[in-house]
């Protein structure tokens, strides 16, 4: 944007300053993230999308959903997912996303790489995140609760990295940087949403667009945005994966309840984008 252009955030704001217009309070939460998306398309040079293809591969994408019968049930599928429906899921699942970034292993052969060692086998990737979230709670480390987050006598970087120790040499990647999250976002639950994630779910009011919203401005860690040509722009990956989870887990309902799931987009990860190359739909 340049600098004789107008920004239409700023006038909406100057707008209901003066009591002109729609007060924001009556709107919608909007994420902003597909709007921001749609601009990135619209101005980008080097790397475009084919819209026959991208759509193409939607198609193929939607036809293997109805032939596996993918639903929000499959979540709780798998083996390392919570299988209760209360407020402890609530709170691993928090962690979990608060700490979903960051599995890239700079070794070549596997088996040097992260891993963790649970039930009987080796986990990598997100799974070995999940693994190592289980494996200490069923040694007894409180590892989910934000509570514990906040005693520096027993929640240390040194507890961390036992948490996460690995089958290799190699260990979890930005270690410090998932301490200091966790540091954070239990301080700043405690300060203003009285110490629980829940209270956050209850501030969106049903509301996914809310609750990434809410995340992503009372969370540093779960605000990435970036700025391109100018203007800043929003992903939001890990609040609405965080979103998504709390609607499969819960099956649309309860703690997993939202009134607008359809505004959370795919998110800006590694796949996404392989997925893109594959069916020759980035170019």
């Amino acid at each position: 944007m340049s600098d004789d252009e107008a920004d239409p955030e700023l006038l909406e704001l100057l707008r209901q300053s003066l009591g002109l217009g729609k007060k924001k309070g009556n709107e919608a939460p909007e994420t902003k993230v597909l709007q921001n998306a749609r601009w990135i398309f619209d101005n980008s040079i080097d790397v475009a999308l084919d819209p026959r293809q991208t759509k193409a591969a939607a198609e193929t994408i939607w036809q293997q959903i109805q032939q596996k019968q993918y639903s929000t049930s499959t979540w709780s599928e798998h083996e390392l997912h919570p299988k209760a429906k209360d407020e402890s899921t609530v709170d691993f699942i928090f962690t979990m996303d608060l700490l979903n970034f960051s599995f890239w292993s700079e070794e070549k052969e596997e088996s040097k790489r992260f891993g963790i060692d649970y039930h009987g086998r080796k986990w990598t990737g997100y799974w070995s995140l999940v693994a190592a979230l289980q494996r200490a709670l069923d040694d007894g480390i409180p590892i989910t609760s934000p509570d514990f987050w906040l005693n520096e006598e027993e929640f240390t970087e040194d507890l961390l990295r036992h948490v996460f120790r690995s089958t290799s040499d190699e260990e979890i990647p930005l270690i410090k940087e998932r301490f200091h999250c966790m540091r954070e976002a239990g301080q700043i639950l405690d300060e203003k949403f009285d110490g629980s994630f829940i209270n956050c779910i209850y501030d969106a009011n049903k509301s996914a667009a809310a609750l990434v919203n809410l995340l992503a401005d009372e969370f540093p860690c779960f605000r990435d945005e970036g700025n391109f040509d100018g203007r800043t722009v929003r992903f939001y990956k890990r609040a609405q994966i965080l979103v998504a989870d709390l609607w499969a887990c819960f099956d649309g309902e309860s703690y997993g309840e939202f009134n607008d799931i359809e505004k959370i987009t795919m998110f800006a990860g590694m796949r996404p984008f392989q997925l893109k190359y594959f069916f020759v739909s980035l170019i």
